[in-house]
């Protein structure tokens, strides 16, 4: 939820700031620049949150806690290449690429009632993919619309 919140909050801002600094509403630029601080803001929950998250990661997969930092790094990553034109197209079919691989630990985490925040096992359960679902739509759809087809 904080995500979207973030999403939501920047791009209104957003908005306001590029109708008065340019004249008119630029609703790419302005979700580009709303996409970035919520990339940014989730990879510091990578950082501030990696014991938590490290749980999201099924036993399977090695190495957890640096590949909970490695994605945080990705974030912010991409936060950046979202301002340099040359990589704008290409950093959003990633982002998309991105949150679809995320998809299943988001999944995981439910299944197994992982509170990521708390590093526990009493979290939302499986009734957070009805929000949670949707949510990654609407990031995929809000990358889509603000990167590639603007």
């Amino acid at each position: 939820m904080k995500p979207l919140l973030v999403l939501l909050i920047v791009f209104i801002i957003s908005i306001i700031i590029t109708k008065i600094a340019f004249g008119n509403y630029n609703f790419a630029l302005s979700g580009r620049i709303s996409l970035s601080a919520m990339l940014v803001f989730t990879a510091v929950g990578h950082f501030a949150f990696n014991k938590g998250m490290t749980l999201m990661v099924p036993d399977f997969i090695p190495f957890k806690a640096a590949l909970v930092y490695l994605t945080g790094i990705i974030e912010i990553l991409f936060a950046i290449a979202l301002f340099f034109p040359a990589y704008r197209i290409p950093a959003g079919w990633l982002i998309i690429v991105f949150l679809l691989l995320l998809l299943p630990f988001n999944i995981y985490a439910s299944i197994k009632h992982i509170d990521y925040q708390k590093a526990t096992f009493d979290g939302n359960g499986i009734g957070y993919l009805w929000f949670r679902i949707p949510l990654q739509i609407v990031f995929i759809l809000w990358t889509y619309f603000s990167t590639i087809k603007h």
